[in-house]
């Protein structure tokens, strides 16, 4: 695939160039691809739309995948969830308010086990995921994290283009 970019003009507003995705996996390793969706259906199954949401946008935000960004906010709001809560995820640590104690517990086991800056998911963080979901419940959350982290890293190495996407219907 040749990288090329597109200047895009909205009301005579010229924004700067779009790139060009650098490889797409689905048509170069079409068994990854379609083992990477199994893998996204089996982390779905029984975790609460509204909290793997918020799993999938943090995760993206804190590892900049600009497309991954795109496709679960425009989910996410497609399937109800509103605009303050999205906009406030970034900043959730302040914006503790907007979120129940869960989705906090779900918030910050998402960000330790995105970075792990310290090699590892603190015990506090993993004792307050615990404390809000039984074992099960807590392994799809993991299971979740996981999941979006592999999907991140292909949309930021293979360079996904956001803005394109549109959201399934409900």
């Amino acid at each position: 695939m040749t990288t090329s970019t597109t200047a895009v003009t909205t009301n005579k507003t010229a924004y700067a160039h779009e790139h060009a995705p650098r490889l797409a996996m689905s048509e170069r390793v079409p068994e990854f691809y379609r083992a990477m969706l199994r893998l996204e259906a089996a982390a779905a199954k029984d975790v609460d739309p509204t909290l793997y949401h918020l799993i999938k946008i943090r995760a993206s935000q804190v590892n900049h995948c600009a497309f991954c960004i795109d496709m679960h906010t425009k989910d996410a709001l497609a399937e109800g969830e509103t605009v303050e809560r999205i906009v406030q995820l970034s900043a959730w640590e302040e914006s503790r308010h907007f979120y129940t104690e869960r989705e906090l517990a779900a918030l910050a086991l998402t960000e330790s086990v995105t970075v792990l800056t310290d090699g590892f998911v603190p015990d506090e963080v993993y004792a307050q995921a615990a404390a809000h979901f039984d074992e099960t419940e807590l392994a799809r959350v993991i299971a979740a994290i996981v999941t979006i982290n592999a999907w991140n890293r292909i949309g930021v190495t293979t360079r996904m283009t956001p803005g394109h996407y549109t959201p399934r219907s409900v």
